[in-house]
C-alpha cells in the first residue's frame, strides 16, 4: 500500500511516468516520460514560434494591436490546445495507472 501511494504521488506531482518506473514497470514508465516531454516541448515551440511577433507589435504598436496579435496567435495555433491536452490526458493516465499497482500483486 505504502508502495502503491508513493508512485501515485511520484505520477501525480512529480512526472507522469516516475510512479511506474517506482514500481518496476520500466518500459511503461519510460514511454509516459517520453510522450510527456515531447508533447510539453511541441507545445513550448509553438508558443515560442509565435510569440515574437506578438512581443514586436506590443513594443512597437501598444497594448491595443498587442491584443489583437494576441487573438491572432490562438487563432493561428489550434495545435497548442490539442498538444496540452493530450499532456493532461497522459498525466492522468499515469496517476490511475499508478493508483492500480502492480499487475504482479496479489489484491
Amino acid at each position: 500500500m505504502k508502495q502503491r501511494l508513493i508512485a501515485i504521488l511520484l505520477s501525480a506531482l512529480v512526472l507522469p511516468g516516475l510512479g511506474q518506473l517506482y514500481q518496476g514497470k520500466r518500459v511503461k514508465g519510460a514511454v509516459l516520460i517520453a510522450l510527456v516531454n515531447l508533447f510539453l516541448l511541441a507545445a513550448l515551440f509553438l508558443v515560442l514560434r509565435s510569440l515574437g511577433p506578438f512581443l514586436l507589435a506590443a513594443k512597437t504598436s501598444g497594448v491595443g494591436a498587442a491584443g489583437q496579435m494576441l487573438e491572432q496567435v490562438r487563432a493561428e495555433n489550434p495545435g497548442v490546445r490539442w498538444l496540452l491536452a493530450a499532456f493532461l490526458g497522459l498525466w492522468g493516465y499515469g496517476i490511475i495507472d499508478a493508483a492500480r499497482g502492480r499487475s504482479d500483486e496479489n489484491p
